[in-house]
């Protein structure tokens, strides 16, 4: 059983004051074998440092485990996105000791995956917008997620839909809309579009009111759940018919490997996205897109074009990413040495 003898957590921002940031932890156990677990973190007031650095890592310390689901019980120390850090190191260690691919071990099938990308529409004109979604298509992803907000939502899908008449697509409501006539309205008009799904219409939480639209659209909902039992009562409620597979939201690999099954057993289309920037998050998104149940593109890439802490990187090569199946963990090397430089904050435990 791998004991963990010692925890390294690294709070790293991106270098020339970008704002991404992100938890980084480093679990070493007994014989020196190390594995890397990411958490994005973003803002000052997130708890996530604290969670890690005071409550998850020295409850971790000399733990006997046989499997990483053995560690669920620890992680209920810290929030989910912290959990999710430690959740993801734990997997990765126990691959490495082992000689295991991370994606083998969750029971992942695929060799590569196919990759989709985000879009803020409220960033840009209608023009420049569907100049934007040719660069991603250009590059070889093949689904995009376009963001929308009462009073500009229609205008910009039907644009994209327009210049790309097979692409899919999927629009992001991040539960701004209500219940209300024009907000129903708008949100059904949608469908005339063909989208892939429409996610996060309603606020977190309020399944009836997804359930209730679900009944009166073609186009699969997409309800952000982030635990199982949530999940649950949205399959038995037929609230959605997608699940956007986030690993920090649901804790970890452990719990997102769950959803996924069970999702998958009821029929949903999944996709699954990385957190963080610094490639560990990425990696372990890769890894869980190549489960069987992940039909749709995924959002696993590193950011194009920005610095890479892990070799090889996680990119895209023409909208595909392969899953690393001749190395054993996350299947990437970190470069130590550039995290501790960039980290802004560094605890060691024991000291």
């Amino acid at each position: 059983m791998p004991l963990v003898q010692g925890c390294d957590a690294f709070r790293v921002a991106m270098p020339r004051g970008r704002r991404p940031q992100s938890v980084l932890v480093r679990l070493t156990a007994e014989d020196g074998t190390v594995g890397w677990g990411e958490a994005a973190h973003p803002d000052p007031d997130d708890t996530t440092w604290a969670d890690i650095s005071e409550r998850l890592a020295p409850a971790l310390l000399g733990l006997p485990w046989e499997r990483p689901e053995d560690v669920s019980a620890t992680t209920e120390f810290g929030t989910r996105r912290a959990a999710a850090a430690v959740d993801i190191a734990c997997w990765d260690l126990w691959c490495r000791i082992r000689g295991l691919p991370l994606a083998h071990a969750l029971g992942g099938t695929r060799t590569s995956i196919v990759t989709g990308a985000r879009i803020d529409t409220g960033s840009f004109g209608i023009e420049t917008l569907v100049g934007r979604v040719n660069q991603v298509v250009g590059g070889g992803h093949t689904r995009v997620t376009l963001t929308i907000r009462p009073g500009w939502d229609i205008e910009p899908v039907r644009a994209v839909r327009a210049a790309y008449p097979a692409l899919a697509m999927v629009v992001d409501a991040g539960g701004r809309y209500t219940e209300s006539r024009e907000h129903l309205e708008a949100l059904q008009a949608l469908d005339a579009y063909g989208p892939v799904a429409i996610e996060r219409p309603f606020p977190t939480g309020d399944l009836a009111a997804h359930a209730r639209l679900q009944q009166r659209v073609s186009t699969a909902l997409c309800p952000e759940i982030g635990d199982l039992d949530m999940l649950d009562a949205a399959i038995r409620m037929a609230a959605g018919r997608a699940l956007d597979l986030d690993i920090a939201r649901f804790g970890g690999l452990t719990a997102a490997r769950g959803a996924h099954d069970r999702a998958y057993a009821a029929g949903w289309d999944v996709w699954c996205g990385g957190s963080g920037a610094f490639g560990i998050g990425q990696a372990a998104a890769v890894a869980m897109a190549g489960l069987p149940g992940c039909t749709l593109p995924s959002d696993v890439t590193d950011p194009a074009g920005g610095p890479a802490f892990v070799s090889p990187p996680v990119r895209s090569s023409g909208g595909v990413v392969g899953v690393p199946l001749t190395q054993p963990g996350l299947g990437h090397e970190v470069d130590e040495e550039r995290i501790a430089r960039l980290a802004t904050e560094t605890v060691r435990i024991p000291a």
